[in-house]
């Protein structure tokens, strides 16, 4: 398997100096999309990282993803459904980045009962084992935009109305409540970030289960048409994830955090056949084209969304530092150079 540079912002040694350094750290999902990306900027910062993936087939784990930082982490593979595993693993922790979840909307409207069990029930085993075991853990849990459902108001804010349009975005809110409990019953630190639309190098790319620009981006460099569903002008912001990375790290490191929920998001706004045309604009040769809506994801979709993200600003001094156009260039990229190790069924 080739090897790949770690594309890290060197200016977060600093930021977070000490935060981390020699501190024990585990990731759930951390062969994942995001969990990857994650350790290996707690690896800079001097932590000690431990990964906890399933590599299900379904859920995107991927060894390519820590291919640059496989001999500085160690990888349990395991589910977080398994609660001996759970309670072994988080003994003498300091930080719990909580990201293992079944994603995609579509599969938990066809499969509820295993989407009940990832996003709520192996949460609250997972928040049991803090409290049985290790108490003094910080653990910031990664949720989603989707439990607002159809928006009343843009830009969404921490006080919209929670109103989900599907069973994942159900399950999600009930894995938010059980951290919620724990830090405010038990003293287990703990804080929620709702993500909006990550994307980047790592996303998964076999199909539209994670993020829907993974997709896009494998359909461009096959030169094929991007396929945008409906008329395209549903309004939606992004985020690269570096720039979740940054909240992350911000999230996990303030005491200001604790027992809060945050909105991530971005100033920038786009509809999506705008977005087509910026991927196909960028160097790449490409086209896309106007599809009719699948009646499956039709009956999910939330129309227009952005967030407002103005509480994590004001609270932690976060706020996304990459420009989409940059973050779809570096993406592309990735993918041109890297297209072996992402084409094929993720996995071990």
């Amino acid at each position: 398997m080739q090897g790949r540079a770690i594309l890290l912002r060197a200016s977060e040694v600093s930021i977070f100096d000490g935060q981390f350094a020699d501190k024990e750290v585990l990731i759930t999902g951390g062969l994942g999309f995001i969990g990857s990306r994650l350790a290996a900027r707690l690896v800079q910062l001097g932590a000690t990282v431990t990964l906890i993936d399933s590599l299900n087939p379904e859920y995107g784990g991927n060894w390519a993803n820590i291919a640059g930082i496989r001999d500085n982490v160690t990888v349990n593979i395991c589910d977080v459904r398994d609660p001996q595993a759970m309670t072994y693993l988080i003994q003498g922790k300091s930080f719990l980045f909580n990201l293992a979840a079944q994603t995609s909307h579509v599969a938990s409207m066809q499969d509820p009962l295993t989407d009940l069990a990832i996003n709520a029930e192996a949460q609250l085993t997972l928040m049991e084992a803090c409290r049985k075991h290790n108490r003094c853990v910080k653990v910031v849990f990664a949720s989603t935009r989707q439990l607002y459902g159809r928006p009343e108001y843009l830009p969404v804010d921490e006080q919209h109305p929670i109103r989900p349009v599907d069973v994942n975005g159900v399950n999600k809110l009930a894995g938010e409540g059980y951290h919620l409990l724990y830090n405010n019953v038990y003293g287990i630190r703990a804080c929620v970030l709702r993500l909006t639309n990550t994307y980047g190098p790592g996303m998964r790319v076999k199909d539209a289960r994670q993020t829907f620009l993974g997709i896009w981006v494998r359909r461009l460099l096959e030169g094929k048409p991007i396929q945008v569903f409906g008329d395209g002008l549903q309004l939606r912001d992004f985020n690269y994830v570096d720039d979740c990375v940054d909240a992350l790290l911000c999230s996990a490191a303030s005491d200001a955090a604790d027992g809060r929920v945050f909105n991530l998001g971005s100033g920038e706004v786009i509809n999506l056949r705008d977005l087509a045309a910026l991927l196909t604009s960028l160097g790449w040769a490409g086209e896309y084209e106007m599809i009719p809506f699948p009646a499956e994801r039709k009956a999910i979709d939330i129309g227009d969304y952005y967030s407002d993200f103005s509480l994590i600003r004001d609270t932690l001094g976060w706020a996304p530092r990459t420009s989409l156009e940059q973050g779809l260039r570096q993406t592309i990229q990735y993918y041109a150079e890297q297209r072996d190790n992402y084409w094929q069924a993720e996995q071990a």
